[in-house]
């Protein structure tokens, strides 16, 4: 939406979106509450809610940099999502399971997904231009995040391709 108060708006709504899924799999962790439906399902509900991000994203700067690192990391949640459920299926859901690498990467896209919903690039205050500041910085999260993205899918498909029964 072209109003300015969407910005921050969405920013807050991405980030409690955030904080409530790390604490929902930090308490079912901390309680032993864990569930098979809920070791299938959150890996969804984290991949749905940076793709849809990503998307909008893509469609607000549609440059070449955010539009590439979206693409990137919108096809490596799918792919590393389709690649978890096979290997689960195979019963070696462990092969996958969430890495350092894949920790970072989820940080730095929350980060970058959070910055860039925030700075409107041409927000200015006392003739210091903010949000364009926020905006570079928010891109440079999100190039980290593509990079790591693509590690941590070199790194999960190596696991699995070791562990796989192509028979």
């Amino acid at each position: 939406m072209p109003q300015d108060w969407t910005y921050p708006v969405s920013a807050v709504l991405f980030s409690i979106a955030a904080i409530t899924d790390w604490l929902d799999g930090y308490l079912a962790r901390k309680r032993g509450e864990e569930t098979e439906f809920g070791a299938f399902i959150d890996p969804v509900a984290d991949k749905l809610i940076v793709v849809v991000a990503m998307t909008l994203l893509i469609v607000k700067y549609p440059t070449f940099g955010i539009t590439l690192a979206g693409l990137l990391i919108i096809c490596r949640e799918i792919i590393i999502t389709a690649l978890r459920e096979w290997m689960a299926g195979q019963g070696k859901r462990n092969v996958v399971a969430v890495s350092n690498i894949g920790k970072w990467k989820t940080g730095m896209q929350i980060t970058a997904i959070i910055m860039l919903c925030l700075f409107k690039p041409s927000f200015e205050f006392a003739g210091f231009n903010y949000g364009l500041w926020g905006f570079y910085l928010a891109q440079f999260f999100l190039y980290v995040a593509a990079v790591l993205t693509l590690w941590s899918m070199v790194t999960y498909m190596k696991a699995a391709i070791k562990a796989m029964d192509l028979n």
